[in-house]
């Protein structure tokens, strides 16, 4: 199909560290988009073995690269791809996922709708649903809980999301996002110390979507653009996700209270919507608690585990910046597309 102005070319970037299994069905579903013009970078982060460059390399498909990012650590490797990406829309997804035909299409509408909009996110449903560990974290979260286009702007405070623009829950996943790759490099690109691979083991996605929000841009939910996660299957699994997610979100919040404009505003939203506030506090431990048919099967206090996470955020960040993961990294590198 021939590319029209509404149809930038854009770069899907898929950040791996060594499962070959999970990364063939996601790439697979990423080549078959039916778009225009998009190439994919796959960085490969970390890995023990040269399995998944070699894997890569083998498909010698020109749509596909693979960069390497030594370092451990889920902001960094994505900060690799936007730094090896050659389109100024960069598309992010999981290596566990597969992404719609109409995806690069719908994300490519979602900027389209405001010339300040910097993110779009979409909708992340649940791949399958096979085990009570699924069946509870597809009822968990709200990854695809509307399906109504929004568009979030901090100069124009939704009136149906009282704590805005702190009720980071709503915004997306990083399973399902793009960015203008410029205004990522304005920002700083990815806190290195937030995500997958570093200490706090989550919260990257959450900290940029409210970082641009912070920055007076806009943020565009577009639930056209459709992502099928596969959730993880059994109960270990589960629990180590659940206490990664507590550990992202408080390790955010911290970067939230140590920024004084934040801070400010935080406390100013919190004295305006106390009630609504108490109500999301109460609506967070009932959804986190699991319900009566799904219990049995689940690791004992699951819902509790990931509450209780969230008070070790702050010691976890402190553990990432005292390994030297730097806040915006990106504001240190030159803007070139690194194709290397």
């Amino acid at each position: 199909p021939t590319r029209s102005a509404a149809q930038p070319p854009i770069t899907v970037v898929i950040c791996t560290r060594d499962r070959i299994d999970h990364l063939r069905g996601a790439l697979a579903s990423v080549l078959a988009v039916e778009y225009p013009d998009f190439e994919v970078v796959v960085v490969d982060n970390a890995s023990p073995t040269d399995a998944t460059q070699t894997y890569v390399r083998a498909l010698n498909d020109p749509r596909v690269r693979v960069v390497s990012e030594p370092v451990a650590g889920l902001s960094r490797a994505r900060n690799t791809g936007l730094r090896a990406a050659r389109h100024s829309i960069v598309a992010f997804t999981d290596d566990d996922v597969a992404v719609d035909a109409k995806w690069l299409s719908s994300i490519a509408r979602g900027f389209d709708r405001d010339v300040r909009v910097t993110c779009v996110s979409g909708i992340v449903p649940s791949g399958e649903i096979r085990t009570h560990a699924q069946a509870y974290f597809d009822r968990r979260v709200g990854w695809a809980s509307s399906v109504t286009p929004r568009i979030y702007d901090l100069a124009n405070p939704p009136a149906d999301v009282p704590l805005f623009p702190f009720q980071v829950g709503i915004y997306g996943t990083g399973a399902n996002f793009a960015v203008r790759r410029s205004r990522m490099f304005d920002l700083g690109g990815f806190d290195e110390a937030l995500g997958v691979g570093s200490p706090t083991n989550g919260g990257e996605d959450l900290d940029m979507f409210f970082r641009v929000l912070m920055a007076g841009d806009k943020l565009v939910y577009e639930p056209a653009a459709i992502v099928w996660h596969r959730h993880r299957a059994d109960s270990d699994a589960l629990a180590v996700q659940a206490r990664g997610y507590g550990l992202g979100l408080g390790a955010w919040l911290t970067t939230v209270a140590t920024d004084r404009r934040a801070a400010t505003l935080a406390a100013r939203v919190a004295v305006r919507r106390l009630g609504s506030a108490i109500r999301l506090s109460a609506k967070m431990s009932k959804v986190a608690s699991p319900p009566d048919d799904l219990a049995a099967d689940l690791p004992e206090g699951i819902g509790r585990m990931e509450l209780l996470s969230i008070a070790k955020g702050p010691g976890a960040l402190r553990r990432s910046r005292r390994e030297g993961r730097r806040r915006r990294p990106l504001l240190e590198v030159g803007r070139e597309p690194v194709l290397d």
